[in-house]
């Protein structure tokens, strides 16, 4: 449709004519007229699109990005997360103990619960059944200073026993010692030496404990469990006390490991593996006495033996022919690569009598005394008949030093004592203790010379 207006200078009039021409098409002009829908009948969504405010785009004013779902994405992170953290958690248990559930019976853990870990890559090594040698002992302690004391009995004129009469004497006083670590635990061996409930073990069975319980088993096969407190601990001389509250327990009987010879018979008594075989008997010889052995950069003097000892024997006794314990079992030889049979050690009963009651005494072991002289072990004969052990080098400083003790000495006398053999002075020394006075002759340039060595600390 043409619209026409015809215009002047001045605005139209009321009675001017308009004409309006209409053209008709081949298809008819069809005119509708159409009205928004009132506001009460629109949607939500397009009554807010017609109320929010039209904006500008521009350089300075740039288009809005669309929002981003912040809630879902960490949403899915943190179960991403979780996921990954389980599976870590589960691989590293695999790598640690294997499929077997804490506490379980696996073929590589203890009946207690610890595993046991394989041989390290060293050619040789001595085995300790433990996993943490230095971890804290955080067992309830027993105060110190009590009456009870260890002592040594010589064999004398003792019947020797069979394997049974031994078995049948010592056993009343062989316990199971487990300690206890979080969900794991270790099982050791110990031995009661008095009617009151002292006990003897390895301190490595107790190593990063926090509690302890002792079985011990009655003469008709009776377990009790008790639990026992730390009296005191060693780990160079790795030993341990225990006390149990208890009377009337059997207490075995300790012998002197000095009198021992190599191949005399002797006999352990443990729990090899586990509770399940615990008061285990086996038997065997000694190999060699006062074997100087370093485990873990500490020489430690032993007894070598080729009675079968296994995890769970340590801290167990080594007995003698005649029922006495003249030794706790403590390490085993193994090797990665070749096969080892009989090589297992334990701490001379000798030894062992002054840590133990020291460390009933104090709770921990004290100095010991050294005479600062090296001495050659074969006995010389002097002019007259007498023997004498050379003095071969004197250390500046120490006890041989400041008594006035020259190298090329021959030491005759020693607290009291006339000397015939190396290992009889280390008897004697044994029973020193720091600032003690020791009087000593020595052979020099013909004639005899008297001293006064103070004992200093090691």
């Amino acid at each position: 449709m043409e619209e026409l207006w015809m215009q002047s200078g001045e605005p139209p009039a009321e009675d001017r004519e308009i004409v309006l021409t209409y053209r008709q098409e081949e298809e008819p002009v069809t005119l509708r007229y159409e009205r928004a829908l009132p506001e009460c009948m629109r949607p939500a969504r397009e009554k807010r699109e017609e109320r929010a405010p039209q904006r500008r785009t521009g350089p300075l004013n740039p288009p809005e990005r669309p929002r981003k779902r912040w809630g879902v994405r960490l949403y899915v992170g943190l179960s991403l997360l979780v996921i990954l953290v389980c599976l870590g958690i589960g691989l590293w248990y695999v790598g640690q103990y294997g499929f077997d559930l804490p506490g379980g019976g696996g073929p590589n853990r203890r009946p207690g619960g610890q595993e046991d870990q394989p041989p390290p890559g060293d050619d040789y090594y001595y085995y300790w059944d433990t996993e943490e040698e230095d971890a804290a002992i955080t067992i309830p302690r027993y105060p110190t200073g009590g009456q009870t004391r260890l002592s040594l009995s010589p064999a004398g004129e003792l019947p020797a026993r069979t394997a049974q009469e031994v078995y049948d004497q010592v056993t009343p006083s062989v316990v199971a010692v487990l300690g206890r670590q979080k969900a794991y635990g270790s099982v050791g061996t110990g031995v009661i030496f008095s009617e009151d409930g002292y006990i003897i073990t390895n301190c490595h069975v107790i190593s990063g404990c926090d509690r302890c319980a002792v079985w011990i088993t009655d003469e008709y096969g009776v377990d009790a469990e008790y639990e026992a407190r730390v009296v005191g601990y060693d780990r160079d001389a790795d030993l341990a006390v225990l006390k149990v509250e208890a009377e009337g327990l059997s207490a075995a009987q300790f012998g002197v490991s000095d009198d021992l010879q190599a191949g005399d018979p002797v006999y352990a008594i443990g729990n090899p593996l586990g509770v399940e075989l615990r008061n285990t008997l086996t038997d065997g010889i000694v190999s060699a006495i006062n074997r100087d052995v370093e485990v873990d950069g500490v020489t430690m003097t032993l007894i070598q033996t080729t009675a079968a000892l296994n995890s769970g024997n340590s801290g167990g006794p080594l007995i003698n022919r005649y029922g006495q314990v003249i030794g706790i079992n403590t390490i085993k030889m193994m090797s990665d690569y070749d096969t080892i049979e009989g090589l297992g050690f334990a701490i001379p009963s000798s030894l062992a009598v002054r840590w133990v009651n020291e460390l009933i005494e104090f709770g921990e072991l004290q100095p010991q005394p050294v005479l600062g002289v090296t001495v050659n072990r074969i006995p010389q004969d002097l002019p007259d008949g007498r023997i004498g052990l050379r003095l071969e080098e004197i250390s500046r400083g120490l006890s041989g030093d400041r008594a006035g003790l020259e190298a090329g000495d021959y030491l005759v006398a020693f607290n009291g004592e006339e000397l015939v053999s190396f290992q009889q002075l280390l008897n004697l020394r044994r029973e020193l203790r720091v600032g003690d006075e020791v009087p000593v002759r020595v052979y020099r340039d013909g004639e005899y010379l008297e001293f006064v060595m103070i004992m200093m600390a090691e």
